[in-house]
């Protein structure tokens, strides 16, 4: 008791030293032994230093730690990253690669042929795809396009990357640009929507019975164009589209998907002949299913189908729908609105928005997909000859003989699942 009231008396006495000093804690520094103050005083000169260590060392440090040696002997950070790329499918079996089937060369099986010879990723992530966790926004079938595809996956930030990658790329094949992300980022699962677009001749909304020989001489009316809109809007919501794509189950609650817009543009003439381009947005879409929507409304422009095929087409009951060629599909832009609010201006990350890109992307589809599109069609008359399969379908869950074997040369012909 008489040592407790010594230490107290110790204390009131030395109170002005304290705030003099730095209070308690230089008090009872004071008291301790001098080996005892010199430690403390080395606990607190390493937290002054680590949290005075600037940004750029930090970052310095982390980026050491995740660098690899590329062929030239020099070491590269190895980042994720999101690549916007654009191609004319048009001689690919899809964009997905799939490994082992070199005879149905897809988009990606130049994408990582070109990223291996430019050095960007080691030769054996080529082969097992998930070493780099590349993941593609959108699968594209068999003959499709896209303007705005986009990428991610983990490569080597070497000099000069994109004009490295094209150079190994053909010139049906391009990186336009490329932007860093999160270490989570998936392409796939963070895409909020998808645009496609959808380049046709016009005289596909012809009538049935109008001579398709000469498709230079047709010319689409107003008023067809106005009732084909009105069509398409009716596509607009959440519906369940089970019959527009296959081994999809009415009950399965994957089918249900949003479209938030659908529109045929006006006409415009291209070698001669009257074009149109569709623009379909919603969050996704699964196999087929807008080549599918495209074919049901120009069966019913047709006269081919009735008008109320379309809302019996979202209920559970089967119903035959027809699926418009794949020529003129491109995938426009994939939109990240979810990820751009969260990380998009948080000062470390890029807002993933091509605005910069536009020039190049609309360069890109002057130069290599409408020219495709256009030259094709004309040539081998794609949807002239899909249009005479027209009469095959009857428009129910019941197929005869006929459909059914033209439905079946047709998948046998596409080897991806993915609009």
């Amino acid at each position: 008791m008489f040592k407790a009231r010594q230490l107290l008396t110790a204390l009131v006495n030395r109170r002005p030293r304290f705030q003099e000093n730095g209070g308690l804690f230089n008090c009872l520094c004071m008291m301790t032994d001098g080996p005892k103050v010199d430690q403390s005083a080395n606990v607190l000169k390493r937290a002054n230093d680590e949290n005075n260590e600037s940004a750029e060392v930090r970052v310095a440090k982390r980026l050491k730690g995740d660098e690899e040696q590329n062929d030239d002997g020099k070491k590269y950070p190895k980042k994720k990253v999101v690549l916007l790329m654009a191609y004319s499918g048009k001689g690919y079996y899809g964009m997905q690669r799939n490994v082992g089937t070199s005879q149905f060369r897809t988009i990606e099986d130049d994408l990582v042929e070109a990223l291996v010879k430019s050095g960007c990723i080691p030769e054996n992530h080529g082969d097992e795809m998930k070493k780099m966790s590349f993941q593609r926004c959108a699968r594209t079938d068999k003959g499709v396009s896209a303007a705005g595809q986009v990428v991610s996956l983990k490569l080597r930030l070497i000099e000069n990357i994109i004009e490295k990658m094209n150079e190994n790329l053909p010139a049906q094949i391009r990186v336009l640009g490329l932007k860093r992300v999160t270490q989570s980022f998936n392409s796939k699962n963070n895409c909020d929507a998808r645009t496609y677009s959808y380049m046709l001749p016009t005289v596909a909304f012809s009538p049935k019975d109008y001579d398709t020989g000469d498709i230079a001489a047709f010319r689409l009316e107003p008023e067809t164009l106005q009732r084909v809109n009105g069509l398409f809007a009716l596509y607009k919501g959440t519906h369940n589209f089970h019959n527009f794509t296959s081994q999809k189950a009415p009950s399965d609650p994957s089918a249900r998907r949003y479209i938030t817009e659908m529109s045929c543009g006006q006409p415009f003439i291209q070698s001669d002949a009257e074009f149109a381009v569709i623009t379909v947005r919603g969050q996704s879409f699964m196999m087929h299913q807008i080549r599918k929507m495209i074919g049901l409304v120009i069966a019913v422009v047709k006269g081919y189908a009735p008008e109320d095929v379309m809302e019996r087409s979202w209920g559970h009951e089967k119903v035959d729908i027809p699926k418009a060629p794949g020529l003129g599909l491109v995938l426009e832009r994939v939109h990240f609105e979810r990820y751009n609010k969260r990380f998009g201006r948080d000062g470390f990350h890029e807002l993933l928005e091509w605005d910069q890109e536009d020039d190049a992307i609309m360069a890109f589809k002057k130069a290599h997909i409408y020219p495709t599109i256009v030259e094709t069609e004309i040539q081998e008359g794609s949807m002239v000859s899909w249009m005479s399969t027209l009469p095959i379908h009857n428009f129910s869950g019941n197929k005869d003989e006929k459909q059914s074997n033209a439905e079946k040369l047709n998948n046998e012909e596409e080897s991806n699942n993915s609009d």
